[in-house]
Parts: structure tokens; sequence; C-alpha cells
């Protein structure tokens, strides 16, 4: 039987993947299919603040860094920023 943290990834990986926009999808869910599987609780709670932020601004904010309006989530931006090679 799965464990929570599985669960809590597969349900992660979905959001991610099904963000409302092809661009955010592919985006995030690219980036999450990739870096799920190594995040502990504390890094997925993170994962999931983040996935809470609406398209426009998780969008602006990873195409430009330097709008980043909640600085708690600059680290993980240029972590997506770095895997896609922004």
């Amino acid at each position: 039987m799965p464990d929570d943290l599985d669960v809590r990834r597969k349900r992660a990986l979905f959001r991610a993947q099904h963000r409302g926009t092809k661009e955010m999808d592919w985006l995030i869910g690219r980036y999450a299919a990739a870096k799920l599987g190594g995040m502990d609780g504390a890094a997925l709670d993170h994962f999931d603040l983040l996935l809470a932020i609406s398209d426009v601004d998780l969008h602006a904010w990873i195409i430009k860094p330097d709008v980043v309006v909640d600085r708690e989530f600059e680290t993980v931006i240029a972590d997506v920023r770095a895997f896609h090679a922004l």
C-alpha cells in the first residue's frame, strides 16, 4: 500500500501537469515529474503552496524572476528556471 508521501506526490504531479494553460502544464509539470520523487514532506509542503499560486503570477515569476513578489518562493522559482535552462 502506498504511503502518504507517495499519494501526496501523485496528487502534486497531477496538479502540476493540469494547471489550466499549456505553458504552465509544461513548465511546472515537467519540473514536478523530474523533482517530486526526491522531495521530502517539507519540500512537498512548499511545492503544494507554489501550486496554489495563480498561473498568471507564477508564469510571470518564472519568465521574469525579478518580479517575484513572494520571496518565499525565490529558491524554487530559480530551480524551475535552471531546470528549463531559462
